[in-house]
């Protein structure tokens, strides 16, 4: 008998529905519901809850294979949760730009580098949109690391990709509006995410 099978045998024998266990658990209903038709597997904390709340051990609900399955997922999980984190690093630190001396204007026949509140030799909608990718970037940067910590899967993927096309976008801008400085940082950043999501698990 495999692990969702025994899981709703086990619900059932205890006269629990599927919400009543995972309000137990704290975990979601669809969660239960995923265990048991055979979908996925608890993680390790999960797991020890359901040992404790039926009174049997870890070996009795899972066979030597889902053992291994289990361990996987459990690591799968947990470099994912690692590389969303510096996915939302990545982002805010766009907020260092305000401070650095990454911007160059041109002040009495010298180039100098400033950061970005002393940046106003440049047009007005030079200025905004720099000040709209920086505050873009570190939102984006805020909403990650708000993602990751309430775990949410679906969202954590998307926010991850709106991540990469405004991180583009903005690299290409500032190329454009001749911010070399800003437009290398950003680009290293940027890279830094790709290598995240080739070397990553699974996504």
């Amino acid at each position: 008998m495999e692990f969702g099978e025994k899981l709703q045998l086990l619900r059932k024998q205890n006269n629990l529905t599927q919400e009543q266990l995972a309000s137990q658990l704290y975990v979601s209903r669809t969660a239960v519901s995923k265990w048991e038709s055979g979908r996925g597997y608890p993680n390790i904390d999960s797991l020890k809850c359901i040992s404790k709340l039926f009174g049997v051990s870890i070996d009795e609900l899972l066979m030597g294979e889902e053992l291994i399955i289990l361990a996987e997922d459990e690591n799968r999980r947990n470099l994912g949760q690692i590389f969303n984190l510096a996915y939302g690093i990545f982002d805010f630190m766009a907020v260092s730009f305000l401070v650095l001396p990454l911007f160059t204007q041109e002040e009495g026949g010298h180039f100098l580098s400033v950061p970005f509140f002393k940046f106003t030799d440049n047009p007005i909608w030079g200025i905004l949109l720099s000040a709209g990718f920086i505050l873009c970037l570190t939102l984006i940067g805020v909403i990650e690391l708000i993602v990751q910590m309430k775990d949410h899967e679906t969202l954590r993927k998307r926010m991850n990709q709106f991540s990469l096309l405004v991180h583009s976008m903005a690299v290409l801008f500032f190329i454009a509006f001749r911010q070399l400085y800003v437009a290398a940082f950003l680009f290293l950043l940027l890279m830094g995410k790709v290598v995240l999501l080739i070397k990553g698990p699974a996504r």
